[in-house]
């Protein structure tokens, strides 16, 4: 493939925060988390700053915001597979997919899924992350190509919402990462995953004060 060719794959990907959860595991609103009080950024916020380093049009899908181009779900209750039915059917093209409860996502992490989706096998309708030691698949971070519409629309009004089984496995291109670099996928349900990252947040600032 050309130099030309990739650039044209790469056109028309849109970047979609999904932001329709009701968090209630989580006890109250997770998109407007802020881990530290001198954060700048809720998790809302932290998601679309993310996705600007790849797409210059990002939508939110599930919530109304007044920052943000938002979009309510098509059809309510049927989380990400719903989400993404939605964005799919919005978008011209592609839409690059990120949750917003990743507080540590980094823009790093989206341009090397869209170069590798710029590699993708002619079949393949969805490019993401996988896990290389046990497989598990980071759907929420992850390209999905307009003509994955149909599956999504079906599994929606089947309410199939298992995410990772929606696209046939052999029309998936995997990106895979190491245990070691699973950081950027850590994603806050729980209370006690949102201490967990405040820990995380507080040893950092540690270690970049250790640090010559």
């Amino acid at each position: 493939m050309t130099g030309k060719e990739k650039g044209a794959r790469g056109q028309n990907l849109t970047g979609v925060v999904l932001a329709g959860g009701l968090s209630s595991r989580l006890g109250h609103d997770k998109a407007s988390v802020r881990l530290a009080h001198d954060w700048d950024l809720d998790l809302l916020a932290k998601a679309v700053t993310v996705l600007r380093s790849c797409c210059q049009q990002i939508i939110v899908v599930g919530r109304e915001h007044p920052d943000y181009e938002c979009y309510p779900d098509a059809i309510p209750g049927r989380g990400p597979v719903g989400g993404i039915a939605t964005a799919l059917e919005i978008c011209a093209g592609a839409c690059l997919v990120l949750s917003c409860d990743l507080p540590f996502m980094e823009a790093k992490v989206l341009e090397r899924l869209v170069a590798c989706r710029a590699e993708r096998p002619d079949n393949a309708l969805v490019t993401s992350y996988r896990q290389k030691d046990i497989g598990h698949v980071e759907a929420l971070v992850a390209v999905y190509e307009k003509e994955a519409l149909p599956f999504f629309q079906t599994c929606t009004a089947e309410s199939k919402l298992k995410i990772s089984r929606v696209v046939p496995q052999e029309r998936q291109h995997f990106l895979e990462y190491a245990a070691d670099e699973a950081l950027p996928f850590f994603n806050i349900n729980y209370p006690a995953d949102l201490l967990v990252a405040r820990k995380i947040l507080q040893m950092q600032a540690v270690d970049g004060l250790l640090r010559p």
